[in-house]
Formats: C-alpha cells, structure tokens, sequence
C-alpha cells in the first residue's frame, strides 16, 4: 500500500529516519515533494513588525524583550496607528504580502490596547496584506475579535519539544501554547507555528516538536524554522551559531512531514549566505521575513533580498493565493 502524503500520525522512530538520512536524499526527498504540492519558484515575503517593545514578564532564554534581563532593549509603549500603517505601505510597496505584528506581551489583555491593535489589523487588511499578529496567549473569544477584524494568521511558536521546552521557559507551560493554538484555530484563523533550533536542545528534541506540529488534527499553514541569534545579556548569549547543515535537515524534515504547509526560513538568515539559503529553499523553505529587523534582531533588508531573489529566480507569492484558488474552485 502507498504511504499517504498527507498524515498526522507521525512516529519519532520514523521522523528520525528521515532526519538522519543522507543530507542529499534527504533534500531530494523534500524538493520532490515541494514540487508536488507548491510552486517552488514562488516565496511567501513577510515583515514583521514590533509594534510594542520591551518590558515582557516571561522568561524565554533567549529573548532581548525579557525585562529580567539586562540586554539594551528598552519598554516601548504600542505604536501609533499611522506609524504602524506607514510601515505596512512601505512592507508592501517593497514586495510584502504579509505584514506581522509582534507585541512584547505574556497575553493579550481586553482593554484599550486590545483595541487600538484590532483597528490597525483591520486597516492592515485594508491595504491587500495578509495580517498576522504574534502577542502571547489569547483566549478563544479574543481570536474571534481578531477574526472578525481581518486577521488572517496567528503566530504562537511552540520553540522547542515537549521534554526541552523546562530549560528554556519557566514562566508559561507547553499546555498554555497549544491551547492558545486550539483557541486560534477555532476561530477561523490560520496558524503559524514553529520553533527555534540551537538552544542547546538534542536532535532527538527538534525531532520531537516537528512531530507535535505535523500530528495536530490540521497542520499549521505556516511553519517558520527559526536558528538562534545569541543577544548579550540573555542566558543563551554563548551559544554557538547553528550550522547551515542543521537549518538544511529541519527545513527537509517539516516539508516531508507537512508538504502543504509554507516553511520559512526565518530568525538567523544574517548568518547564512545566498548559496546558504539557496540550500534550504532547495530543501523546501517556500517563506522568509524580510526587512532590517526581526523585532529587535538583524535581518536581511528589502534591496538584499530582491537581489537574492534576481539571482534564484524567485518570485514573491501573491497575497490570499490559497484563498483566491479555493474561491475559485
């Protein structure tokens, strides 16, 4: 019998078959089956925003917006609407065609900030984008608001495995994340979900998150794959950098398991070259952020990446596309 494409009942024994396959089989393996499923000449182009800076009471290991930890980056109150909007444009008029919105916060409370960020998703959505908003947990109630004011994805990233996940958050639960992700997804809205790799966890830990994503009832639209960008001042400042290789394998490993699913190549990309990054789209990556900041840490600028996609022969996905093909349908 034929092996199903599309599954959600993954065993870690047969993940780690393929992880540890031969790293060429392994990215003919994956590209075959983009190929099937995606029009690899397309890449999702985001830029994400921090719209609220600074002063989060959580934990993370390796965040620089921790307020327990001394890394330069100062408390902000949210940004204005027009500040948020002029961005939006500029994202846009450079070839975006989804605009994130990142707010330093445990959970998104119902008051007047709540508020302030519904009316920029809905004048986001306004101008074409696809709106994604990532800003802690939320409830089921306040996904629907989202929802209903335009927001297309959710980013809740579980970051590590289930077994991993003590030694780097203290101050939520792995349960709190993927609640927050069922909240998401019975609203209507789509996921995106992923983790970050060079934390200091095992193969066998990346291994194990790709299985909790990939045997969710319904498999996360957006999957980013993000490489640690040490910051001074956190507890994760040593760690060293992530091998392209290891970028390459988690990149392979989430398109074979999710082959619908868009695979970005997100947080890192500073440190990899064109010829880099060309390996992980090979791989499967169909999704990156650009812009010259990623919340607070570097990132590849709109001129870099236009010139990188000149050279690959890429082009930048159409907004809504699922949506319009399923419409159309």
């Amino acid at each position: 019998m034929t092996e199903p494409l599309i599954r959600h009942d993954w065993t870690l024994e047969e993940i780690a078959e393929i992880y540890h396959s031969p790293v060429l089989d392994l990215v003919f393996r994956a590209a075959s089956l983009h190929r099937s499923f995606q029009d690899t000449a397309e890449v999702q182009v985001c830029t994400l925003l921090s719209i609220k800076t600074g002063g989060c009471p959580e934990d993370c290991a390796y965040c620089p917006q921790a307020a327990r930890y001394h890394t330069g980056v100062k408390a902000e109150a949210l940004l204005s609407k027009e500040t948020v909007l002029e961005h939006a444009r500029r994202a846009r008029d450079a070839g975006s065609t989804r605009f994130c919105m990142g707010a330093a916060w445990r959970e998104v409370r119902d008051n007047r900030d709540f508020d302030r960020v519904l009316e920029m998703v809905r004048e986001v959505n306004g101008l074409g984008l696809e709106v994604c908003c990532t800003m802690g947990m939320l409830t089921e109630h306040q996904a629907r608001r989202l929802q209903e004011a335009g927001l297309h994805a959710y980013n809740h990233n579980l970051d590590t495995s289930d077994t991993f996940y003590g030694e780097i958050i203290h101050t939520r639960t792995y349960e709190d994340r993927l609640r927050t992700l069922d909240h998401v997804r019975k609203a209507g809205v789509t996921v995106c979900c992923g983790g970050i790799i060079g934390l200091g966890e095992s193969p066998r830990d990346r291994m194990a998150m790709l299985q909790t994503l990939a045997n969710l009832s319904q498999h996360p639209e957006s999957v980013p794959v993000n490489a640690l960008v040490s910051v001074e001042g956190t507890p994760l400042e040593h760690r060293p950098r992530v091998d392209i290789w290891d970028m390459v394998r988690m990149i392979a490993c989430a398109r074979i398991l999710m082959p619908r699913t868009m695979v970005r190549l997100s947080a890192g990309r500073m440190d990899f070259s064109i010829a880099e990054q060309a390996l992980c789209f090979l791989a499967g990556a169909n999704s990156i952020f650009t812009g010259e900041k990623l919340l607070t840490t570097p990132n590849p600028g709109f001129e870099e990446d236009q010139e990188m996609f000149r050279i690959l022969g890429l082009k930048p996905r159409a907004a809504f596309k699922k949506e319009k093909e399923e419409t159309a349908a």
